[in-house]
């Protein structure tokens, strides 16, 4: 048998963010460039901004309702106000990597007309496409009020090999 072939890494793009404010205008560019079928996968250590990211995706894909962290109902979904897809939020913190769990979302349907954030997905969610976004975000840990946030966003699979990422850093 043999091993899938890896996904193709389409580039990574490092941006320094240092304010909240920044954070979701960085996501609100990123709406920009993101159509029905992407799967963004969101990883940072707590209090790093995915979900003030993720606000700033809803923002600029002009979806109704607040983005607000789904910790504890696991899923949103956002409809679009207009005519661009709606935004599925996920956070799959609390899910114990259990393909099951994973599959019970159902975000394989929701996957072709939506666009799918998955906060903490990473080993849970990569089986859905291979041609996904990563975002990652790394933060100073420990007592800091630091709101410096180094950002690295890589486009995986063909999806994102036209795509030019460096319209993010404006």
């Amino acid at each position: 048998m043999e091993a899938p072939a890896a996904p193709h890494d389409a580039g990574d793009l490092q941006l320094t963010v240092t304010s909240p404010e920044q954070m979701r205008e960085l996501g609100r560019r990123l709406a920009k460039l993101l159509r029905a079928g992407d799967l963004l996968m969101l990883s940072g250590e707590l209090g790093a901004g995915k979900t003030t990211l993720t606000r700033g995706l809803g923002e600029g894909l002009g979806v109704r309702g607040a983005v607000t962290s789904p910790t504890f109902v696991i899923a949103r979904v956002h409809p679009s106000l207009g005519d661009g897809p709606p935004l599925v939020h996920v956070d799959a913190y609390r899910l114990s990597g259990d393909l099951d769990e994973m599959e019970d979302l159902d975000l394989d349907v929701s996957l072709p007309e939506s666009v799918v954030v998955v906060e903490w997905g990473e080993g849970k969610v990569e089986e859905l496409t291979e041609e996904r976004l990563q975002v990652v975000i790394h933060r100073a840990v420990g007592d800091t009020t630091d709101e410096v946030r180094q950002v690295t966003v890589t486009g995986l699979g063909e999806r994102w090999e036209p795509v030019d990422l460096s319209v993010l850093a404006a």
